[in-house]
């Protein structure tokens, strides 16, 4: 295979506020221009030359520099023609950083980044549209940007626009579109005009639910043509249908390179407490949340053990103590467990019994352990997310953290295990079957 991308330690510096800067004179703006050239080969000498031992120590001493911030830092990744790579992180991990690199918008601080082919990029709703020209235009212009011919638009057009549901407005100047029609046509654009790399951020998030759904389509369309597609999203379902294998970034640097289910897994369970156990410190609360204070979230086997894993033929029990500095009316604590790729399995509140919601209406000033118990039998194996909420219901909301702790399910002796298999779904019940002759 092609490598097409290739990126080796790729950083990217920032200046923190505005500093304030004196007017040039002519000369000053000549010597300026004159001298870009030479800046330009002193910056790949510079990124030709093998990198010091001590760059994670030169790391830690430029990033705390107050001036300055480093969204990007040793990246090295390489994409071979044909890959379609996912790109997540969580927000200011770097991604969109990276994109606006890849598809030379900004400049890399350090490193160098070789690409072969003609990119395409939708960075952002309307991304390189002239809000003055109209939609006709646009398209025409857009391939321009991307080196086609103008037969080779020509040839697409009417697939573009009908792609885009904008055909009445085609005509119009685009300031004058919806943010929607302004997503529907940039998305048609640069699904269409065939780049050899489609680079796309998390925009579909901006169409109805109809228009993800194509879009989503598409993409697959164009993966499935062999071109080489980066697709950034915070949606995970996108990312497992779309992409074989992903990137995850931390704070500016490439955490993990994985098949995509993977990826997801670790981003998903990343920041989480592995231990069966997550305390909160009181610095660690946002000050919204008083008089609520959350103390800790504990996960115990049957045997009252703190534990990470539980096994599914087991009851097991989980715990939220809290504290109140206050009376608090209405108060109900909540669980919300879910798979470690987000789909929720249940959600339950301490105050779900009517009794215990009528004895505990008011809760005066005090420490508090909320407990509830889930049975033997229940859970399928992998890994699973807890998230917890203390609220008043439709009055406020004190405290939330969605992904407090995660741990394991163990699926040693639950039915069915004799048949070396995965079994799809979150449950693994015991059910009661019977088989008769008739």
């Amino acid at each position: 295979m092609t490598t097409v991308i290739r990126v080796e330690n790729l950083g990217k510096r920032y200046r923190i506020g505005l500093v304030p800067q004196k007017y040039q004179t002519l000369s000053e703006n000549i010597t300026t221009v004159l001298g870009a050239p030479f800046r330009a080969l002193r910056n790949l000498r510079i990124a030709g030359q093998p990198q010091p031992a001590t760059r994670n120590l030169q790391y830690a001493i430029r990033n705390t520099q107050s001036d300055h911030i480093w969204a990007l830092w040793e990246v090295n990744f390489e994409v071979e023609e044909g890959q379609v790579l996912g790109i997540i992180g969580r927000n200011g991990a770097g991604k969109s950083t990276l994109l606006k690199i890849l598809s030379r918008i900004t400049e890399p601080t350090e490193g160098c980044l070789t690409i072969r082919g003609r990119v395409g990029s939708l960075l952002e709703v309307g991304t390189g549209f002239h809000p003055e020209l109209t939609g006709r235009e646009n398209i025409f212009l857009n391939g321009a940007i991307l080196g086609m011919k103008r037969a080779e638009i020509e040839h697409k057009f009417d697939e573009i626009v009908a792609f885009s549901e904008v055909e009445q407005f085609i005509d119009t100047p685009v300031k004058r579109y919806s943010s929607g029609m302004y997503l529907r046509l940039a998305f048609a654009v640069a699904a269409h005009l065939e780049p050899e790399i489609l680079v796309v951020d998390e925009v579909l998030a901006v169409g109805d639910a109809e228009f993800q759904k194509k879009c989503l389509g598409k993409m697959g369309d164009v993966a499935q043509q062999g071109r080489t597609v980066l697709f950034v999203s915070h949606n995970m379902s996108a990312i497992l249908r779309l992409t074989q294998e992903s990137i995850v970034l931390e704070k500016g640097r490439l955490a993990l390179r994985a098949p995509s289910s993977e990826a997801v897994d670790y981003y998903l369970s990343a920041g989480n407490s592995k231990s069966g156990e997550r305390i909160w410190d009181a610095d660690g609360v946002p000050a919204e949340a008083a008089p609520f204070q959350p103390i800790a979230l504990r996960l115990r086997d049957k045997a009252g053990n703190i534990v990470d894993t539980i096994r599914s033929t087991e009851p097991f029990s989980i715990e939220m103590e809290y504290s109140l500095a206050a009376p608090l009316a209405g108060l109900r604590i909540g669980i919300y467990l879910s798979t470690a790729r987000g789909e929720y399995v249940l959600t339950s509140f301490d105050t779900d019994d009517q009794k215990r919601f009528e004895k505990h209406g008011s809760r005066p000033a005090g420490h508090y352990l909320s407990r509830c118990t889930l049975p033997p039998d229940f859970l399928n194996g992998g890994r699973y997310s807890l998230g917890v909420n203390a609220s008043s219901y439709r009055i406020r909301r004190y405290f939330m953290d969605e992904q407090a702790l995660s741990f394991n399910v163990d699926t040693s002796g639950a039915p069915g295990m004799q048949w070396a298999e995965p079994r799809p779904g979150v449950l693994r019940p015991r059910l009661e079957w019977q088989i008769e002759t008739t």
